[in-house]
């Protein structure tokens, strides 16, 4: 049987995580979304930490990640993910309303697959979220499995 991929989305903004999840669910991908709120949460959950421990493997399709972040910030996030043999190859799209010149070219450095300044505008914002989700959980063809795990 084959597992959904699935799509962490690591968000402290209540209404930017609810928009984000609507704009999921118009591509019914909201069932396959686990939402964190910071930074430390992130990497408990990808590490199966505190609450998470003992959660199977994500299969996941992609992180979404916001910069400003409380706890860990977004940038050490996708430093430690991106520093880690078996986490490298999980992609992760910035999702942020940061447009600092430094923030993009520190998120590509640190090997971030893209970088999305979040629309102002709803319905640009429902629109940018649902070309993501679709994108990196329908038809973007992930590493293999054995690539993934360090097996290189």
């Amino acid at each position: 049987m084959v597992r959904l991929k699935r799509i962490l989305l690591v968000e402290d903004n209540a209404n930017d995580a609810e928009l984000t999840m609507e704009a999921l669910s118009e591509h019914n991908l909201v069932n396959g979304v686990d939402l964190v709120r910071d930074g430390a949460e992130a990497l408990d959950y990808l590490y199966k930490r505190g609450s998470y421990q003992g959660k199977q493997d994500g299969n996941l399709a992609v992180i979404l990640l916001d910069l400003k972040l409380p706890k860990v910030d977004g940038l050490e996030v996708l430093r430690t993910i991106k520093g880690d043999p078996k986490l490298r190859f999980i992609p992760v799209v910035v999702l942020t309303s940061s447009r600092e010149e430094r923030d993009v070219v520190e998120s590509y450095r640190l090997g971030v697959n893209a970088y999305v300044v979040k629309p102002v505008n709803f319905g640009e914002f429902i629109g940018a979220v649902k070309e993501l989700g679709a994108f990196w959980a329908i038809i973007n063809e992930p590493p293999p499995t054995t690539l993934k795990r360090g097996d290189s």
